[in-house]
């Protein structure tokens, strides 16, 4: 019995170093290779194999890899010019302008929103749209300047008051022919990505530099725009008038009326010739 016992504890000796190659100390790149073969047999399963697999499929991978994509920077659908700052001409005590182009650089109709943390002293026109792909326009910012109300405020060179007043510009994916509403951003909130936030730099009209000499040039073309659309006609209807609550006339359907009116009108004449020969009789 003793020397039957033996053979037996050897054998589990050998399989419990054949699983550890690393506790031996003479033939440890035989029993790695030794070991290496037997986790490529067929049909043999790992418990670090199937542990991986079931990380792989759990929903915690799934978890970790949406994580990982939310991190990475979202691609920019709108090409801004300028793209880090909105520069205003510094003239206190009045309300000035600004412009920002906008450009469509993506494939697909892009709706665009301002939000600014100063709403009482700052608006835009437009306020929000719709660019179709390649289409651009230049949005124009409104501000009124105050008054600086210590020498603290005021920098140290130029004489001109710091602005902490910034613009943030959202972009969202939509189909083509959907009109601009503001709601779009707060229904869709996760597909909505931050394109630029810009700050206000105030620039000294009384020296002529080139971001003033730029925004002059991009206000002038915002007007003669605004100017262009005011004056642009309306354009032909060729579809159907929608009158009223859904109701449809075209030419079609005048025409069905039109007969119908005439052939009520005729009996109505036939009637009335049937009733006054009665009479007479």
């Amino acid at each position: 019995m003793a020397i039957a016992d033996r053979p037996k504890s050897s054998s589990g000796d050998t399989k419990l170093f054949g699983l550890c190659p690393f506790w031996q100390s003479g033939n440890g790149a035989s029993s790695t290779s030794s070991s290496t073969q037997n986790l490529n047999q067929p049909g043999y399963h790992t418990a670090a194999g199937s542990a991986a697999k079931s990380s792989a499929s759990s929903p915690s991978a799934k978890t970790v890899s949406s994580v990982a994509r939310s991190l990475l920077p979202a691609r920019r659908r709108l090409r801004l010019d300028p793209h880090n700052h909105l520069y205003i001409p510094y003239e206190p005590g009045k309300q000035v302008r600004s412009a920002v182009r906008l450009k469509n650089t993506s494939r697909s109709h892009v709706a665009f929103k301002f939000q600014t943390t100063a709403p009482k002293s700052c608006y835009m026109r437009p306020p929000g749209g719709v660019l179709a792909p390649g289409e651009s326009l230049i949005a124009t910012v409104f501000k009124f300047v105050e008054q600086p109300e210590s020498n603290s405020e005021k920098q140290a060179a130029g004489g001109m008051q710091k602005c902490r007043d910034k613009f943030k510009i959202m972009s969202l994916k939509v189909k083509g022919g959907m009109e601009y509403v503001p709601e779009l951003f707060e229904e869709q909130k996760e597909q909505v990505t931050v394109e630029r936030i810009l700050r206000v730099v105030f620039l000294d009209p009384e020296r002529p530099n080139a971001a003033l000499e730029k925004l002059k040039r991009q206000l002038a073309e915002a007007e003669a725009d605004l100017e262009a659309r005011k004056n642009k006609p309306p354009a032909a209807e060729t579809g159907p008038k929608v009158i009223g609550e859904g109701l449809v006339i075209d030419e079609w359907v005048r025409w069905l009326i039109y007969l119908i009116w005439k052939e009520r009108r005729e009996k109505y004449l036939a009637r009335q010739q049937v009733g006054a020969a009665v009479d007479s009789s």
